[in-house]
């Protein structure tokens, strides 16, 4: 174990050496000598707290290895920019997205164990068609599932699985979006490399999602462009869970309503309103 650092510590200057200094022995009185008395003078040890620039640049330094650790590799701050996930997630939420999900599920490292995907699970992912971008979806299909929808709703193996986390808002009629995969139409939206490769994992009216893979959906399932449009996720393309919500910046339009306040636009910019405090530190499911 490490001892404590010199910018943390006061340091204790060492004592220094006096000698031992006996008084001047008197001459006998009346036939009894006297006896010798021994002065000792001690110094009092002092301790200085170190001060300066160094200590300063040093603790500094020390804050920022820390910080760059946790974001590198623990958690990681992202922030949602549009409405697919609503309402888990909403435009103007700030997430802590636990990074350690994605270390873990590299094979290649002996340290962590390798965590287990489940269907339901909030996950930050890189974008498979431009992977410098990072989105937010719920998985719905994992490796080897024969998954389809029908209304809307999602069949995994052909059952209907209970989603209480999803909404439908009213649109207009999408067979594409409603009872995927439908081959007979493509989608205007949808990747075309994604177009050809779908057509080759559907069996029986289902899309058998392969192994290392997995389908994601967003909540918002009718204005959510997802693995419907753009293909499975990569398991090597996941960054983490979120965790929690740790800021929600409200925005210009939202209907909700503040006492005191009239108007989205006050809501936005007013002092009590320009955020969600309902939202804060909300663990995310």
């Amino acid at each position: 174990m490490s001892g404590p650092s010199p910018s943390s510590v006061a340091t204790r200057s060492a004592p220094a050496l006096e000698p031992v200094v006996p008084s001047t022995v008197t001459p006998p009185k009346n036939g009894v000598a006297a006896m010798p008395v021994i002065t000792e003078v001690r110094q009092v040890p002092h301790y200085h707290q170190r001060h300066g620039f160094l200590p300063a640049v040093q603790s500094l330094t020390a804050i920022i290895v820390v910080a760059v650790f946790i974001v590198t590799f623990s958690v990681q701050p992202f922030r949602i920019p549009s409405s697919s996930m609503e309402p888990t997630l909403m435009v103007g939420d700030f997430l802590l997205v636990n990074k350690q999900v994605s270390a873990a599920l590299d094979e290649s490292s002996a340290i962590l164990p390798k965590p287990a995907i489940h269907r339901g699970d909030v996950i930050v992912f890189h974008y498979p068609v431009d992977p410098g971008m990072h989105l937010v979806k719920r998985v719905v299909g994992l490796p080897g599932d024969h998954l389809r929808l029908r209304g809307g709703r999602v069949l995994i193996n052909g059952r209907s699985i209970d989603e209480p986390y999803a909404v439908y808002r009213p649109s207009g009629p999408d067979n594409f979006r409603d009872n995927f995969p439908r081959m007979e139409s493509a989608d205007p939206e949808i990747d075309s490399r994604w177009w050809v490769r779908m057509r080759k994992l559907i069996d029986n009216g289902e899309l058998i999602v392969p192994a290392g893979n997995y389908f994601v959906l967003g909540d918002n399932r009718n204005d959510s462009e997802d693995s419907r449009y753009w293909g499975f996720v990569p398991e090597d393309n996941i960054v983490g869970r979120p965790l929690l919500i740790y800021f929600s910046l409200r925005q210009v339009g939202d209907d909700e309503t503040v006492p005191g306040l009239a108007g989205s636009r006050q809501l936005a910019t007013g002092l009590s309103g320009f955020a969600r405090w309902e939202r804060i530190l909300r663990v995310i499911r």
